[in-house]
């Protein structure tokens, strides 16, 4: 038996939106930036290099190198192939789009002749992170069901009245319930229920087809100096835009060919939009032990977010002859309004340290040969939290979903290494360049299949003279992540392999100034 209450019986409920999930935090934290076109053709290695814009949102003492000034542009165009595997079932998709690498300029100086002293100032943009991107996975699921996730909230709340789960679960759970998802189990009486699933758990055709678009951008100001051109030193006041939107459509189907189990298919999609801005520090050093020799270290301070969500989701259910088809969407609870949760996000800190051998160092830069240059970066992923925003929901029970929220961050990821070498040899106004880039393994092993990494391979062409100078660079990229449709925390779940390929054109337009 169900009851379902009058949408104006719901008008004086308070609705409450918590649409956070471990891999949200992941996102904003494990991202590959772009740079200009020469910094991502050697990896994106830049630690201890300098003399490059990039510099900016790498390690700002490298901006120390500047004599004089340069104006930077850097367009350029992204492919993403997406491989995934379900089940034993795989699905291919892909998304394009366009991009910006580090645009700009700087400005530097020579204060101190005498003592090779100096300083340079600069303002860059750069899409630190870019979310196009398309996934799509089928397979025929043996183990789980979606709807389990909406009975573990019901069981979770100890929720036993059809009429409060009828309408206090309005973003997902009171929509399966609403539209005989899932349903009561017979024999109960009011405020005493138990709720089963109607979906034929054991053999559900299943399908998730996800569509993403957005990135950060980050607006930086930055500051450099150097002492006697041997040590330079440098910091990044950071303004990143975050935009991600997400559309995403689950569907799960009876695998069987019975047409009198009450069960046809039912499909949730959710509609995710998340925008801010934030706010971080970067700080760095490179010191020259010898004139051929460069080392560099930098620190990320955390990007402290103020973020909000805006979310709808709608439920459809085919019962065949118990109930025939239903749907409901989260707007017939919140007169057809997205709903909106603001809360404070801090991403991962990075730590980064590097070397450079430069050929035929000498001051004039245009008859050195060459370099050698590589990073490691340590990144703390689990470092990553939420908490609530002063001007949003305070109430104890955001706060206790965002204490548990956090929890699970530490339980899914750990700390990790990225590694990042490249080089450059120059002919006269021509150089080549090479690089490669592997960051590591995000997450911890919880026996889900928990995998993740990237391995890039660089390469590019520079052409400078008279104060102009072009930069062409392709990056090929190779990795493999994992996607959940659906965690359970009481019954088996898997989720989709995922095998990406892809690549990056970029070219980099710059003048002396």
């Amino acid at each position: 038996m169900k009851k379902i209450f009058s949408l104006a019986a719901f008008a004086a409920c308070c609705i409450q939106l918590n649409a956070q999930e471990p891999a949200d935090a992941l996102r904003y934290s494990w991202t590959n930036s772009s740079g200009t076109a020469r910094q991502q053709a050697i990896g994106g290695a830049m630690t201890s290099l300098g003399g490059d814009l990039s510099a900016t949102f790498v390690n700002p003492a490298g901006l120390g190198f500047y004599k004089t000034g340069d104006f930077v542009f850097t367009p350029g165009y992204n492919l993403n192939n997406t491989d995934a595997t379900y089940f034993g079932r795989t699905e291919k998709d892909k998304r394009n789009s366009f991009s910006l690498g580090t645009s700009g300029f700087v400005m530097g100086s020579e204060t101190n002749k005498r003592n090779k002293s100096g300083s340079a100032f600069a303002i860059a943009i750069n899409r630190t992170a870019n979310f196009s991107n398309k996934i799509l996975y089928r397979g025929l699921n043996t183990k789980s069901s979606y709807s389990q996730k909406f009975l573990e909230e019901i069981n979770t709340k100890n929720d036993k009245d059809a009429n409060s789960v009828a309408g206090n679960y309005p973003f997902g759970t009171s929509l399966a319930f609403n539209t005989y998802w899932i349903d009561t189990i017979n024999g109960g009486s009011s405020g005493n229920y138990q709720f089963q699933s109607r979906a034929t758990i054991g053999n559900l055709l299943q399908e998730n087809a996800i569509t993403s678009s957005g990135g950060i951008t980050e607006l930086a100001l930055a500051f450099a100096g150097n002492k006697k051109d041997k040590f330079y030193y440098g910091g990044t006041i950071g303004i990143p835009f975050l935009n991600y939107n997400r559309e995403s459509s689950f569907t799960e189907a009876d695998a069987s060919t019975n047409s009198n189990n009450n069960f046809d298919f039912a499909s949730i999609t959710e509609n995710l939009r998340t925008t801010g801005v934030g706010l971080n520090l970067k700080l760095g050093i490179i010191y020259k032990p010898k004139e051929y020799i460069r080392l560099g270290l930098a620190v990320h301070t955390p990007t402290f977010y103020s973020l909000t969500d805006r979310y709808n989701a709608s439920v459809t259910t085919g019962t065949e002859n118990y109930k025939g088809l239903l749907s409901q969407t989260s707007g017939d609870f919140t007169s057809g309004q997205d709903a909106e949760f603001k809360y404070m996000h801090s991403t991962a800190y990075r730590i980064m340290a590097s070397a450079s051998y430069v050929l035929r160092e000498i001051a004039d830069v245009r008859k050195q040969k060459g370099f050698l240059t590589a990073d490691i970066e340590y990144i703390n992923y689990k470092a990553s939290s939420y908490k609530t925003d002063p001007d949003g929901d305070n109430s104890q029970e955001t706060k206790d979903y965002l204490k548990t929220l956090n929890g699970a961050i530490d339980n899914a990821y750990k700390s990790a290494f990225n590694f990042k070498v490249g080089g450059e040899l120059k002919f006269t106004t021509i150089m080549a360049r090479l690089g490669a880039a592997y960051y590591g393994n995000p997450y911890k092993n919880l026996g889900h299949g928990e995998k993740g990494s990237q391995f890039k391979l660089s390469g590019g062409l520079g052409y400078r003279n008279k104060g102009v100078f072009i930069d062409l660079t392709y990056v090929h990229t190779m990795g493999k992540d994992v996607h959940y449709g659906y965690r359970l925390q009481n019954a088996a779940f898997a989720g989709a392999s995922l095998k990406q390929t892809g690549g990056n054109i970029l070219a980099t337009i710059g003048f002396k100034i």
